[in-house]
């Protein structure tokens, strides 16, 4: 009598433990029963599509192309704090899209920090923006800057890393750097960073279980943000973006959590080795970051940036993570870039 009963329940465990291992399917857009396709996409090789916005000058008569690349659980339609006059003035085409499985570009399950350059390259080419274009990324969208700069450095016109996204597990770095950067993270984000570098398939199933604490990374933590931080996302909520509602209506899977994946998963390089790609002029690199930033410690790019000192480190003073959302900061960045 007791055998069919041991069987049923051992079945019934893992059936539970397979449906709460398993990721839900991505809700596709464009096909029966998921969201709508509403902005431009270009299909790639491989034969995803990846949406796009462009902002600022027409792209036929702009003297400068900047390709944007979003940060975590953010899209296409974030906005760059930039007054037109400035805009005009230096003749900036803005290229914004969805990094694969945010907004309405395709979900990629093989996405890496390598495939991100190529979808960058290939968004170039598609859109005929030329040889050469410049790159800024933002935060967890600067692991495609650093991408940019291995894989495809003959295509960059200039490169910004803004507060850019560290790995705890780069091999380069001082260990004792990114051990005592690590700690100052909440005990919850770490073991979600850990979970998505050492086990990234139980990924889904921590960020989603009851029975521990999950990553307040996703639900959002004010104990991340610097006071600046604060006044600036209260500034935010006065206006807020109505496109952030399709940031992540693929799934918090497609976007989010393979963004973790992609990120600490072992690399196929080391920042501290990236070679100058601009030695015969031509171009520049600079890194910005916030002094209160809690998002990303100071101490791992201050490092990054003395072993590389062809990448032009700015230290801004008083701010945190948001500082390219203040005007005259996102102004000094382009500026930086372009004209200096």
């Amino acid at each position: 009598m007791m055998l069919p009963v041991i069987v049923a329940i051992v079945v019934c465990l893992a059936s539970y433990i397979y449906r709460s291992l398993k990721p839900p399917p991505p809700r596709v857009c464009g096909v029966p029963h998921g969201p709508p396709i509403t902005s431009p996409r270009i299909k790639l090789s491989d034969g995803r599509y990846l949406a796009y916005r462009e902002s600022g000058v027409d792209r036929a008569n702009a003297n400068h192309k900047i390709i944007v690349v979003h940060g975590f659980n953010n899209s296409k339609d974030m906005e760059l704090p930039i007054s037109k006059d400035l805009v005009e003035e230096l003749g900036i085409c803005f290229l914004f899209f969805d990094r694969a499985g945010y907004g309405e570009s395709d979900p990629h399950p093989s996405r890496t920090v390598k495939s991100e350059a190529y979808d960058i390259q290939e968004l170039a080419d598609k859109l005929n923006i030329g040889p050469k274009f410049y790159v800024i990324g933002l935060s967890v969208g600067a692991y495609s800057v650093y991408s940019c700069l291995k894989y495809i450095p003959h295509r960059l016109a200039g490169a910004v890393l803004v507060v850019p996204f560290v790995s705890y597990w780069w091999t380069k770095v001082p260990q004792d750097i990114l051990s005592k950067a690590f700690k100052l993270l909440p005990e919850d984000v770490r073991w979600t960073f850990r979970v998505a570098h050492y086990v990234p398939w139980l990924l889904y199933w921590w960020l989603t279980q009851k029975w521990f604490p999950s990553s307040s990374i996703i639900s959002g933590n004010s104990a991340l943000l610097s006071d600046t931080d604060l006044v600036i996302i209260k500034k935010m909520l006065e206006n807020p973006n109505p496109q952030t509602e399709k940031v992540r209506q693929q799934g918090d899977h497609e976007c989010l959590h393979r963004d973790m994946i992609a990120g600490f998963a072992t690399w196929e390089f080391d920042p501290t080795e990236l070679e100058n790609p601009f030695t015969e002029g031509g171009g520049s690199v600079h890194m910005w970051q916030g002094t209160e930033d809690r998002f990303v410690p100071r101490e791992i790019n201050e490092y990054i940036s003395k072993k590389l000192p062809w990448i032009k480190y700015h230290e801004v003073q008083g701010y945190g993570h948001l500082l390219s959302e203040e005007e005259q900061k996102c102004e000094d960045i382009i500026k930086a870039l372009l004209v200096e």
